[in-house]
């Protein structure tokens, strides 16, 4: 993810203090198989509640297009979230996953029966987005639920494919409509046999693909995308084509589009390290990211003092400034922001 706008965000909003820890976790989601879930390398700020549980996210690093964000709490130990984390789930959380860009102003406060991250207050229209999808996919399970019988699949799976790419097209956001083709085409679900049969008649999926590459040509989300559809209708017309496909060449080809995923966020995520460190240092003045660099490599603050020929006092003075411009509390704060 790269770091270039300028304008301020801000993601506001309140949690339970007596159900939950007081840190507040923000994430970039640019894998949208991985919309819920907590994945440690898709944070990209932590900030600490209040006493009463407020909390807010603000700075200029977001991008200037549309992106999937996830806040989340949960009451993991923090010296253990790495090991409870590793499978990207965790039992003791709570998420809201939204729409938004680098001057996006978001609320997300307590409902009506104090319910944590159940509203979006946003003037863009986008940002929940997917809270109404999935109070639409709750329609449709209970639709699914309330016979049991195989002529009932068959008429809802037509029923309700309709429906949500139709709703997903109403709202003029296709990373939204991702959102909806991930939960139809997702192979562990039950209608995951319809969408196969679906992608065979219609142009929906095309008309999605040019959708995005209009709207997010560079964007992960499209390439994603792109490198799904291909995939499947591959499998489509070779399975039409000849019965008895070599299905060790198909393993051998996603094999290879596995590694080369895997290349590029890894690619990506290094790329984006480097960019936040360095947009993150130029907050600071040049005296300040010299003692951050020394403060990073555990020198102490006599030992800052005698390498930069200043007093103690100075350099408390400087580390002070440091923490509050880069929105921590401690040395062992700014090491992990550096290093996650």
């Amino acid at each position: 993810m790269s770091f270039y706008g300028k304008a301020q965000h801000l993601f506001s909003g309140q949690i339970d203090k007596a159900h939950w820890h007081e840190n507040v976790y923000l994430s970039v989601i640019e894998d949208y198989r991985k919309i819920s879930g907590v994945y440690p390398e898709q944070i990209i700020a932590k900030v600490t509640a209040d006493s009463l549980g407020y909390f807010q996210f603000t700075g200029n690093q977001l991008e200037n297009e549309h992106r999937i964000y996830r806040i989340h709490v949960d009451n993991c130990i923090e010296n253990e979230q790495d090991a409870n984390h590793f499978s990207g789930h965790c039992d003791d959380s709570k998420e809201i996953v939204f729409i938004a860009k680098h001057n996006d102003t978001i609320n997300f406060p307590f409902s009506f029966n104090k319910q944590m991250f159940c509203d979006v207050k946003s003037d863009n229209e986008q940002a929940n987005a997917f809270i109404k999808i999935d109070s639409l996919k709750e329609d449709m399970r209970f639709a699914f639920g309330e016979f049991r019988s195989e002529a009932n699949r068959k008429l809802n799976n037509k029923k309700w494919f309709k429906t949500l790419q139709d709703y997903g097209k109403q709202l003029n956001e296709p990373i939204a409509e991702l959102y909806i083709y991930a939960f139809l085409s997702e192979r562990s679900n039950s209608v995951h046999s319809y969408y196969l049969e679906d992608l065979k008649n219609n142009n929906y999926y095309d008309d999605l693909l040019t959708r995005l590459e209009a709207r997010y040509p560079n964007s992960p989300y499209t390439k994603q995308y792109r490198s799904e559809l291909t995939s499947d209708e591959y499998i489509l017309s070779n399975t039409s084509d000849n019965s008895n496909f070599n299905w060790t060449y198909l393993l051998y080809l996603l094999l290879a589009i596995s590694i080369l995923g895997n290349l590029w966020f890894w690619l990506k995520l290094k790329a984006n390290k480097s960019q936040f460190n360095k947009t993150t240092k130029e907050q600071l003045t040049n005296q300040e990211q010299k003692i951050l660099d020394l403060l990073l490599n555990d020198n102490t603050n006599k030992e800052i003092a005698e390498r930069l020929f200043v007093s103690l006092s100075t350099v408390k003075t400087h580390i002070n400034n440091i923490y509050r411009k880069l929105n921590v509390q401690s040395r062992n704060e700014a090491k992990s922001l550096f290093n996650k």
